[in-house]
């Protein structure tokens, strides 16, 4: 499912969907046609939302929560997200803006300069306008008391062009239905700079900033400049009206505008900027407002908390099987409407036809039911319910209906390409004691297990055939947004799959996709590289035909040990690259850390994506050390080795994980390309992963996942493979099965 999204120099927004057995790579997938339900734009249809926060922030110009022009101290909930535009004359800003902590904001911003041409395009008769892209992050340092104001620390262009860049600390206090702010600004916030430095006292070097020059310091961190020069003091008022609809929002801003970047000089008739924020409804803010005594602004803001909301309603699934006393009945018929079945032996049972209804209601695909003395155990794929806990209770349910006393313990083992990763276990007593409101949730909770895979004796009771075959046929999309050529580089495909099955363990995966429509003529500029051309030729791999194959590949999984896997590919696995390799994870069941390593060798495919190679040639690999923190859900993965344009380095990844599953996070790569890496020293990127489940009406076990990388580059590329051994055993993470246990009994 292996997709090129990325254009050379370019912003890029991706949208995939992907099961537990896919990874998150530095290509883009397929699109799902279930993709284009992006978690901010499904917050619209009027999903219902877990709770209303009494008192809410809003989102300024540049995406982060403030006034207009000028930043706060306050802080959205955590798991807030959202999307703004913003319009003042000549910017228009497009902002990502995430909470992952309730101390920590975070936001990526795209600005298009009207009245300045795109620097690095070599056609500039296209009319393309300036981009500059850029990633903010702000600290709280203190939160607000009843006496004190919180107090809070930022910067803008963290590690960008440093055209925007700007540190500040602010204060904030409410006072009934007013917010006042007050901060000290350097760098582009703090333009009119009229006060001194007060670090200058400290040392005199703060006293002066470094001018930036448009592709000098593109990517890297500017760390010698922050906090430096002359600064200015910002700040500001919100008057929550007492209609709720409306907020009024006025400012002293910090710039004068006499030294914006592209040698810009605009004109500033008062400091003091205006504005009007009307809440359409919980999702949309719209902003109208009056800056620099002269300028017009408007900007739209789409937003929600996701780590707040809990599963949505579900319609369209089946009706779970109610425990009711085994009057004599058949156990065939709907998932809808389950029959009322019949109590017997383990020996008796129709197993075949309790594979089908677990299929249908319990989302299960069935493997094979074995019998372990008073344990029966289920080996599956679960396919629909995203919180395993939901599939442990719907399997109960319907075992419980059917079995005799003799069966004590319910066991589902969640299997993933022929791996088994868990088992998780109910006691059969206490789970009807719990549904007929006998015992508490935390009662049932102790006496639900989860145990490694246990290699012991059993007997098999029933063994699923294999189906052979599985087929696909959707519609992709790829967008690139930014480039020097057109705002918008898009195409539209139609993605045919096909899965065929030796065994469970042992399967062989092939993708054609074709072109429907594009704007690739647009499409010219390729971007600067000192290093192999890995990812930077991505535009050839794009024009060079309308029928590409870019995934033709065998795979074969074992389980090596108690809590180790393996796993071992070749083919075509992606869009550009071909090979051998193979992958070991070792994932103690119960422990909050993993240790992986891959290694591949590997092949330039050819542009048209069908057998043929190019010369080059690369061995590439990583070890990865991933680790649950246990503090506010912070999960840290750490990979050091080769890369695909031969240099070697670490890639840091560092998400926060909400207990409804939904993931924030950010990654960084540094190499050994050092000054070959291309624009900026480094790659990096942020990301949101959200399930399905928690705006669809009907389960799904799958995820949506957004990434935006500010450009595509050749150092620190890494291979984008179909199947990854962590992502493959996620349900040994036993954190989201604890968080989601009330599950058990819907």
């Amino acid at each position: 499912m292996n997709r090129i999204a990325g254009i050379a120099a370019s912003a890029i927004g991706r949208i995939s969907s992907h099961d537990k057995a896919s990874n998150r790579g530095t290509l883009a997938r397929r699109k799902q046609w279930l993709s284009a339900f992006t978690p901010l734009a499904l917050c619209i249809a009027g999903v219902p939302h877990a709770q209303d926060a009494p008192y809410y922030y809003t989102q300024n110009d540049f995406g982060e929560t403030g006034l207009l022009q000028t930043p706060s101290a306050r802080m959205a909930d955590e798991g807030q997200v959202g999307f703004s535009y913003s319009r003042t004359e000549p910017y228009t800003r497009l902002n990502v803006f995430g909470q992952p902590f309730s101390w920590l904001e975070g936001s990526f911003r795209y600005t298009i300069v009207s009245n300045r041409g795109f620097a690095a395009n070599p056609n500039p008769g296209n009319g393309q306008s300036y981009k500059d892209k850029s990633i903010d992050v702000k600290v709280r340092l203190l939160e607000e008391s009843h006496y004190l104001p919180a107090v809070a620390v930022g910067i803008r262009d963290l590690a960008g062009t440093g055209l925007f860049s700007s540190e500040y600390f602010v204060g904030s206090k409410r006072v009934g239905p007013l917010d006042f702010s007050l901060g000290l600004a350097w760098g582009y916030l703090g333009g009119r700079g009229n006060l001194p430095n007060p670090f200058g006292w400290i040392d005199s070097d703060f006293d002066h900033r470094s001018a930036t020059t448009p592709g000098a310091t593109t990517g890297e961190f500017t760390a010698s400049n922050y906090f430096r020069g002359p600064t200015a003091l910002f700040g500001g008022v919100e008057y929550q009206t007492p209609l709720s609809w409306l907020r009024l929002k006025a400012e002293l801003d910090g710039n004068n505008y006499k030294h914006e970047p592209l040698d810009e000089n605009l004109p500033q008739r008062w400091p003091v900027n205006l504005g009007a924020v009307f809440r359409v409804n919980h999702y949309i803010d719209v902003t109208l407002g009056y800056e620099r005594g002269n300028t017009a602004m408007a900007s739209f803001s789409i937003h929600d908390n996701l780590a707040q909301r809990t599963d949505a309603p579900k319609p369209f699934d089946p009706v779970p099987e109610p425990v009711a006393p085994p009057p004599v009945a058949t156990v065939s018929g709907p998932a809808s409407t389950p029959p009322t079945p019949t109590t017997t032996t383990t020996a008796k049972a129709d197993w075949a036809a309790v594979s089908r209804i677990l299929e249908q209601n319990a989302g299960i695909s069935v493997n094979h039911i074995a019998q372990r003395g008073s344990e029966l155990l289920v080996y599956g794929e679960q396919k629909r319910f995203f919180y395993g806990a939901e599939g442990l209770g719907r399997a109960a349910r319907i075992l419980n209906n059917r079995l005799d006393s003799s069966i004590e313990w319910i066991t589902f083992v969640p299997e993933n390409h022929g791996l088994p990763i868990v088992e998780d276990s109910v006691h059969r007593p206490k789970f009807v004691a719990y549904l007929d409101h006998d015992i508490d949730l935390p009662t049932l909770r102790r006496s639900v297990e989860q145990d490694p895979t246990a290699l012991q004796a059993e007997q098999v009771l029933y063994a699923k055939p294999l189906k052979r075959w599985d087929f696909s046929l959707l519609p992709g999309y790829n967008q690139s947004i930014g480039g020097p050529d057109a705002p918008i580089i898009y195409q539209f495909t139609a993605d045919g799959k096909a899965t065929y099955h030796f065994t469970n363990n042992l399967w062989f995966d092939a993708q054609v996709n074709v072109n429907l429509a594009n704007n690739f003529n647009l499409y010219t500029f390729d971007a600067p590289s000192k290093l192999p051309r890995v990812r930077t030729d991505v535009r050839l791999y794009l024009e060079s035909s309308n029928v590409v194959m870019p995934l033709f590949q065998l795979t074969g999984t074992r389980q090596l040990g108690t809590d180790l896997y393996g796993m071992a590919y070749a083919g075509m696995f992606e869009s550009m690259f071909g090979g051998v390799g193979g992958e070991v994870l070792y994932r103690p069941l119960g422990e909050p850390w993993a240790f992986g390593v891959d290694a591949n060798y590997v092949g330039q495919r050819g542009f048209d994506q069908d057998f043929s190679f190019r010369n080059y040639r690369v061995a590439t690999g990583q070890a990865t050390f991933y680790y649950d923190t246990g503090w506010q859900g912070l999960h840290t993965a750490i990979s050091a080795g080769r890369y695909l344009a031969g240099d070697w380095g670490t890639t840091l990844d560092l998400s926060r994980h909400f207990d409804n599953g939904v993931r924030m996070g950010a990654y960084a790569t540094f190499t050994t390309a050092g000054s070959k890496y291309g624009e900026g020293s480094f790659d990096k990127g942020v990301y949101i992963s959200v399930p399905f489940d928690l705006f669809l009406p009907l389960s799904r076990s799958d995820r949506a996942d957004v990434m935006w990388e500010p450009l595509l580059r050749d150092g620190g590329a890494r291979l984008d493979k179909e199947y990854h051994l962590y992502d493959m055993t996620d349900d040994r993470d036993g954190n989201l099965f604890d968080q989601n246990m009330n599950m058990i009994s819907h």
